[in-house]
C-alpha cells in the first residue's frame, strides 16, 4: 500500500499563479491578476459566484465567464482544488496542503481543519488495501459551527 498526498503545498502566491500561466502559455490579464489577488490567502472556500462579486467591486464589468474560466485553469494547473460539498455547488480552495473541512450544514460555512489520518489510512486491513494505491483522501465534517449553533 502507497499514501501519495494529491497536494503539494500551501497556498501560492498571486505571482507564483502568473508564473504558472505564463509557464503554460495562458493569457495573463488584469483580470486573472485579480482573481489571483482575492485567492491568495482567502479560507472562506469562496463560490464562483462569490469571487465575481468581490472581483465586481473592485474591477466593474468583469465577466462571470472570466472567473469560471480562471478558475477552471488553476484546476487543471493543479494550484487550486475544487471541492463539492452540496452536488451543483462547486467551492474552491487555494489551500493545497493536505486537509480536511469543517461544513456548517445551516450557513455553508467552510473551514479548514487538519487531522493526521495517517495512522487511520494504515490501521486499515491489509487485505481490503492490496493492489491499491491511494492518491488522495476526503473528510468533510458536517453540522453547525458556533453562530448557527446558538441559534437552533
Amino acid at each position: 500500500m502507497r499514501i501519495r498526498s494529491a497536494y503539494r503545498g500551501a497556498v501560492h502566491t498571486p505571482s507564483e499563479l502568473a508564473e504558472a500561466f505564463r509557464a503554460r502559455g495562458l493569457k495573463l490579464t488584469p483580470q486573472r491578476h485579480l482573481l489571483f489577488r482575492l485567492l491568495h490567502d482567502n479560507t472562506t472556500h469562496p463560490s464562483a459566484e462569490a469571487l465575481f462579486l468581490a472581483a465586481s467591486e473592485q474591477m466593474p464589468g468583469i465577466s462571470l465567464r472570466t472567473v469560471y474560466q480562471t478558475l477552471n485553469d488553476l484546476v487543471t494547473l493543479g494550484e487550486l482544488q475544487q471541492i463539492d460539498f452540496v452536488p451543483g455547488s462547486a467551492r474552491f480552495d487555494p489551500n493545497l496542503s493536505d486537509h480536511q473541512h469543517l461544513v456548517c450544514d445551516a450557513c455553508g460555512a467552510v473551514r479548514d481543519v487538519h487531522l493526521p489520518l495517517g495512522p487511520i489510512v494504515h490501521g486499515a486491513s491489509e487485505s481490503t488495501m492490496v493492489d491499491f494505491r491511494i492518491d488522495s483522501t476526503t473528510v468533510v465534517f458536517h453540522g453547525r459551527c458556533g453562530s448557527c449553533a446558538t441559534t437552533d
